[in-house]
């Protein structure tokens, strides 16, 4: 889990439930290059990624719907899907009874091969497969050399990552022998421990496999986040080949850009317009995950005497931390911006500021910045007292008002906001800067 997504649960106050589960790891990998991605140097609360496993993560966030009051419906099967102007239906099979259900919207979040998708009639055009990735969960007989291990040679390329829990193991192995095996074939852990051992060099003797798969480096990307009733969001928009852990990432990110827009439609709050925003901001976002994935399956792929060099080269320039940095924040999340506000400012802006990310921030009475947005309302923060003292904007509207605390430990954000010194912020409920009042 990256930093940005850690902010986006810690913008509902929700990331305490993540952290105590999970490990913090400060580096991470951009197409397995021997020069690692430095997050320890991100203006974030927290620069790091976050080793947890993902059934980990499903169950914390099933807890909080729940919560909520969700109602989650396992055993059931959409099969069909069809909108008109008295709304969007869904119909399908549980527990062997048909059902059909009805609604003002949905969100198809329904995997790389989306039935809602299809059915909408978008698009899904990209590259075909060209290699498959082997991978399982296993315990290890033999120590690693490090709490994690990466191998990239004439064999291919090795990942080895502890999954938190103490006793297993992640092994990622492209095989240079065995790239072309069909995805659909089964592993074998014989079939994964020789991949393994021949680019390691070594035995780290893997055993008590409790999941096998291989995975290709197919990558798609929907023409269209919205089709008038219907969303997309997750694998349904974009599947890839999974480096630099982002799937998921980008995953939640959508749907964390989709659901408090949605809820202010649905609550009369916010115009119908404000929908339009969910594929004007994502899909960009889609389509630099298409290239850098891409990139780095080159990377990855590259195991002869000219791609090694390649590598190398590369390799040397993350070096330079302003290169990494690039590359850190990309992988992150945290370099994510928008464009033009969504709503009226009132008075001239700084137009640096909007669509900008806002880090968690300490204000002058010792409150929390975020804090102020754990109910998914927008947050306009009154910063100095000439500021108006009310403005208008598509949703639930709290008005705070505050000073930023001076401290020598200042993030790179927060220092820059209170140079510019800004009368005002208007932030959205994902935590994105809508406006700073000049």
């Amino acid at each position: 889990m990256h930093a940005r997504t850690i902010e986006t649960l810690g913008l509902r106050g929700l990331a305490p439930r993540f952290l105590e589960r999970g490990r913090p790891f400060g580096v991470g990998h951009y197409g397995a290059l021997e020069t690692m991605l430095n997050f320890s140097a991100l203006d974030s609360g927290y620069p790091f990624q976050l080793v947890i496993p993902q059934s980990l993560t499903e169950q914390l966030l099933e807890e909080r719907a729940r919560e909520l009051g969700v109602r989650v419906q396992r055993d059931a099967t959409v099969d069909k899907t069809w909108q008109d102007d008295a709304g969007v239906h869904a119909s399908g099979t549980a527990g062997g009874q048909r059902f059909t259900f009805s609604g003002a919207y949905l969100a198809g979040c329904d995997g790389a091969r989306s039935a809602v998708r299809r059915q909408a009639g978008i698009a899904f055009d990209g590259v075909e497969a060209g290699t498959t990735t082997m991978l399982g969960d296993v315990q290890l007989r033999a120590p690693l050399p490090a709490p994690a291990l990466m191998k990239v040679n004439q064999e291919g390329v090795l990942m080895i990552v502890p999954l938190g829990d103490g006793v297993y193991h992640r092994l990622i192995v492209l095989d240079a022998r065995r790239r072309d095996v069909p995805v659909a074939e089964p592993v074998t852990l014989e079939e994964l421990a020789d991949g393994a051992r021949r680019i390691a060099g070594c035995d780290y003797l893997p055993s008590q496999a409790r999941w096998l798969s291989r995975f290709s480096d197919e990558t798609r990307h929907a023409a269209q986040y919205r089709q008038g009733r219907i969303f997309l969001a997750g694998d349904a928009a974009h599947i890839h080949m999974p480096a630099g852990g982002q799937g998921m990432n980008v995953g939640m990110q959508d749907a964390f850009n989709l659901g408090w827009k949605m809820a202010a439609v649905v609550r009369g709050q916010a115009p119908q317009g404000l929908l339009d925003s969910y594929h004007n901001e994502r899909h960009p976002l889609g389509a630099q995950l298409f290239r850098n994935t891409m990139a780095q399956t080159a990377l990855l792929t590259s195991f002869d005497q000219r791609g090694l060099a390649l590598r190398a080269e590369i390799s040397g320039l993350l070096t330079q931390p302003e290169v990494n940095l690039k590359l850190a924040l990309q992988i992150s999340g945290l370099g994510i911006g928008y464009g033009a506000a969504l709503s009226e400012p009132p008075a001239p802006v700084l137009p640096e500021w909007s669509g900008r990310r806002i880090p968690e921030m300490t204000l002058a009475d010792g409150g929390s910045l975020h804090g102020l947005l754990h109910q998914g309302e927008w947050l306009y923060l009154r910063l100095r007292e000439d500021a108006p003292h009310a403005v208008a904007c598509p949703g639930r509207l709290r008005t705070a008002s505050a000073a930023l605390a001076p401290s020598p430990d200042l993030g790179a954000s927060q220092a820059e906001l209170m140079a510019a010194g800004p009368r005002a912020l208007l932030i959205r409920p994902d935590g994105y800067a809508d406006y700073a009042l000049a």
